[in-house]
């Protein structure tokens, strides 16, 4: 009886063993699957919250609406809504926190005439800065609400409305005889150096700033701003 026990038991080793060794890889199969799992989650928690950061000096980003690409001459392009490089931009203490507010880079524009314009030109007045072309949707469908708050605002705000003038799918006579076309009043000006759109970094379009009479960012706006938004942004900007 004894032999016929151990016989059996002989027998069913070879049985036994291969489910250990099933129940041994499915246990290291579902140790990576958590392990991996974790992984996963502390990297989406970490692009979170470093999404979710900004400088004390940034400038207040107002909610705008659809936008569309816009190359620089030579294809180059930037990350929109945020300001250029450094270089020859510095920084004002805010006086009601302490915190530092950047200053708006200069850049040279043109008018229809030719004349060169800067934006350190118009220090001492707050300035509206919009980035458009006359191809662009969504810029043409903010436009009307740019051109009623000219009009309203008159000596107390200084519209730059930029012209992306590359020369190929803008040129300063179709920009031209779009705003002529629906009569707008405000003033605009032809980028046709690609100084400002390089400067601010510009790969979308419409953009928006918003700069107080100090020079300085207070906010700015991606995207076809409403009214509603567009007069924020000038409150920001006034004394």
């Amino acid at each position: 009886m004894e032999e016929m026990d151990r016989k059996d038991q002989a027998d069913m080793q070879p049985e036994g063993r291969p489910a250990g060794r099933r129940t041994a890889l499915l246990a290291a199969a579902l140790f990576l699957v958590i392990a991996a799992g974790a992984l996963a989650y502390r990297s989406l928690g970490a692009g979170v919250a470093s999404s979710q950061v900004q400088t004390a000096a940034a400038p207040e980003s107002i909610a705008g609406g659809e936008t569309v690409a816009a190359e620089t001459a030579g294809g180059a392009s930037a990350a929109a809504g945020e300001t250029a490089a450094s270089e020859g931009t510095g920084a004002a203490a805010d006086e009601t926190g302490g915190q530092e507010a950047e200053f708006a880079p200069d850049f040279t524009v043109y008018d229809a005439d030719g004349t060169p314009f800067t934006l350190s030109g118009f220090h001492g007045t707050p300035v509206v800065l919009n980035f458009w072309a006359s191809w662009c949707p969504p810029c043409r469908s903010e436009m009307p609400d740019f051109d009623a708050a000219y009009a309203s605002y008159g000596d107390q705000v200084q519209f730059v409305m930029v012209n992306m003038t590359d020369g190929k799918r803008e040129t300063a006579e179709s920009a031209a005889a779009f705003i002529e076309k629906q009569g707008y009043r405000f003033p605009v000006y032809f980028d046709t150096d690609m100084d400002a759109a390089y400067t601010y970094g510009v790969s979308s379009i419409p953009t928006s700033y918003f700069i107080d009479a100090e020079g300085r960012l207070a906010a700015w706006g991606m995207g076809a701003l409403s009214a509603d938004h567009l007069e924020e942004g000038i409150k920001m900007i006034l004394p």
